[in-house]
């Protein structure tokens, strides 16, 4: 009940009358976090960057509260993996673009449920763990942190991780507002594009989140227009507040996502934090002076108030035998399960348990705890299981041999001698994730993560390693690992299997070796288009001061440009086989429902995913061929068959009219497509007039 608007709503009364009773002091005391900006000296920094001890967020950052009323603070903990706070306690999930490759709603609750009670225990009460900003070009560095490239399948599975952090109890705060496409200028840069592409591409999962009940909302480093967006009024307070009717208080992203005191203030920025530079008493005397009115403080009081009221009165509470526990960390494991996508698979996988006396293990990620980058949303865990401990464990009458692939022709021989050959490849924090970097009494400490800048395939090495190594021995597979699309032409055709793990978390080893060995059965799709050409993506510069969002990207650019993809968006292989019908068609009110009838026709159970996809070929306005306005994930047992149902509102199916700034729905034939892929020869589908 607490996690809905309409019951935060009901309490406004209250909350007015107790803003009423405030001082300007308190009210602004409300706004501002707790500590205080002086701390940030480098080395504060250092300490966060190398003591684990002293990491980031290592306890929840706290803002506000009110003792003479009984508020109590707002409590931060980071995400989304997993809590950041703690020392080797926390469940570390898979990333958020794993999670996305799942297709699962209803398991992305679940994960939220199990993050809310563990920074319940931490002594939390707000998660700002639900990113859903949209990788414009995978080669954004913290493209791990969202779901994917498509604005629904995002906005979807964000919703969900919000209803169940909140179903706990605890607020969720949802990020970065708006267009955080780019890392390493993320300070500097400022992003345009036209009306339609903000409404109907970058902004729509955002409204999806809030319509979920999302209490919070962080606005981001960079500006919009020229406009920081922790000042932007039209994002802040007319999109926001106005337009989408927001009830909760919007944060600013940590240290420098507030730049000045008014424009701050007046823009609609409701707290400062982590620390208080430009709030606290600037902002007190800011009123006294006449540039900031009271009236917005009462507001941003009012709706901090309100929400903290919501949820903190007899709200649940957990202790740390919830943190970490068995069901959590089986609930990372499923994760990772459901998430790896099999990509290629030449009569290779799975792998036979009674034949393969000897494994080479090939790559030097093999035998590394390799679960996402090293920035504000690392998690540390009691223990991460590595590919090679996954597979070990999964066949211990098996020799696993490891070689790290530095030296060609030793890694010839291993894979020559073994019965079969996993090799393991991709990125780690180095190579991608926020940008940090810090320097220490003088002592420059270095830097991790930031964006791809070297392009989005393989390393050098890795692609020669392949090349060189994959030929000796045809019975084996090639794990891919990262956080967003990798690039795989110039090795795809010498690569007889392929599956992509990205970082899976604490449990990442075992799920990797369970559908290696066929134990599991993959089910994981695609959450991003893989082209042939780096190109076929639109380009960015990814230290630009300016920089200009196109309309199309990701699958339905390649679509647009009559481009085929290498793989295309939401492909995942299985060891079964389904069918899936087109679908039935009808209007339910304000609601399109298709139906599809789903069969496993293979010899063992496993997963599939409906992905239905709205066709917009006899559009008069330019927009994409198809665009996936909804999925279904189920589970069917051999020779079992199902009548899967998705609602589409007929909202969604609308689009922008900058002249008029309105939303219509064209009226046409269109037609919805249902099947296993973006791709048109994985796709049925029917017609009906809207």
């Amino acid at each position: 009940m607490r996690a809905t608007k309409a019951y935060r709503l009901a309490l406004t009364d209250e909350a007015k009358k107790i803003v009423s009773q405030m001082s300007l002091e308190e009210k602004v005391y409300l706004m501002s976090a707790n500590l205080d900006i002086s701390i940030m000296t480098p080395e504060f920094v250092g300490e966060m960057m190398s003591n684990d001890e002293m990491h980031y967020n290592v306890t929840p950052y706290e803002a506000g509260g009110c003792e003479r009323f009984g508020l109590p603070p707002m409590k931060f903990a980071d995400g989304p993996r997993g809590v950041v706070c703690g020392n080797g306690q926390s469940t570390c999930f898979p990333v958020s673009m794993a999670r996305g490759a799942t297709f699962d709603t209803a398991l992305e609750e679940e994960v939220g449920r199990a993050i809310g009670r563990e920074v319940r225990a931490y002594g939390g009460n707000l998660f700002a763990g639900v990113c859903i900003n949209m990788p414009y070009n995978p080669g954004w560095g913290r493209s791990q942190e969202t779901y994917g490239e498509e604005t629904n399948h995002i906005g979807a599975m964000g919703a969900a991780l919000v209803r169940g952090v909140q179903d706990e109890d605890v607020m969720a705060c949802v990020k970065h507002f708006a267009f955080n496409n780019m890392e390493n200028a993320r300070f500097k840069a400022s992003v345009t594009c036209d009306q339609r592409t903000e409404k109907e591409v970058l902004l729509p999962h955002f409204k999806d989140c809030l319509d979920a009940g999302a209490a919070s909302i962080m606005s981001s480093y960079n500006r919009y227009n020229g406009v920081h967006c922790g000042h932007h009024h039209y994002l802040l307070t007319e999109v926001l507040k106005g337009d989408w009717d927001f009830d909760g208080f919007v944060m600013s992203d940590f240290i420098w996502g507030v730049l000045d005191t008014v424009e701050a203030a007046n823009g609609g920025q409701d707290i400062e934090m982590m620390l208080t530079h430009f709030f606290g008493n600037n902002l007190v005397q800011a009123v006294k002076d006449g540039f900031v009115p009271e009236s917005r403080i009462d507001d941003a009081a009012l709706r901090i108030v309100r929400t903290i009221l919501a949820f903190d009165r007899g709200h649940k509470e957990y202790d740390m035998s919830v943190v970490g526990c068995k069901d959590h960390i089986a609930l990372a494991k499923r994760a990772a399960e459901e998430s790896i996508t099999l990509i290629k698979n030449e009569n290779v996988l799975p792998l036979d348990r009674a034949k393969v006396k000897k494994l080479a293990l090939i790559g030097k990620l093999g035998d590394k705890a390799n679960i996402g980058d090293h920035g504000s949303s690392q998690v540390r865990a009691a223990y991460t299981v590595t590919p090679l401990e996954g597979l070990r464990a999964a066949n211990p009458g098996c020799e696993v041999v490891f070689d790290d692939g530095s030296d060609l022709e030793r890694a010839k021989k291993a894979a020559a001698e073994a019965d079969a050959v996993v090799f393991v490849v991709g990125y780690n924090h180095d190579d991608e994730g926020e940008f940090v970097s810090a320097e220490q009494n003088g002592n420059y400490l270095g830097a991790i993560g930031g964006d791809r800048k070297a392009g989005l395939g393989l390393h050098a090495d890795e692609i020669a390693l392949l090349k060189a190594v994959a030929p000796a021995n045809p019975n084996h597979a090639v794990v891919l690992i990262g956080g967003n699309m990798i690039m795989m032409t110039e090795w795809y055709d010498v690569a007889n299997a392929i599956l992509m793990a990205y970082y899976p978390g604490q449990e990442g080893g075992t799920a990797i070796a369970e559908i290696l060995y066929g134990d599991v059965n993959p089910s994981g799709k695609l959450p991003y288009v893989v082209p042939y050409r780096e190109d076929d993506l639109p380009w960015v510069d990814w230290e630009a001061t300016d920089q200009y969002y196109e309309y199309y990207h990701g699958y339905a650019r390649l679509d647009k440009n009559g481009v085929k993809p290498l793989v295309p968006y939401g492909f995942g292989l299985s060891y079964t086989r389904f069918e899936q019908s087109a679908p039935a068609l009808k209007v339910d009110g304000d609601r399109l429902v298709a139906t599809v009838c789903v069969k496993n026709t293979g010899d063992r159970a496993g997963d599939e995913v409906v992905q239905l996809y709205a066709g917009y070929e006899n559009s008069r306005i330019d927009r994409p061929l198809r665009q996936l306005c909804g999925f279904a994930r189920v589970s069917l047992e051999p020779g079992e068959e199902k009548a899967v149902k998705i609602a589409v509102p007929l909202e969604k199916l609308k689009w922008y009219d900058p002249v008029h700034r309105e939303w219509k729905l064209e009226a046409m034939e269109y037609t919805f497509y249902a099947g296993s892929s973006e791709a048109l020869e994985d796709l049925k589908g029917a017609k009906i007039a809207l």
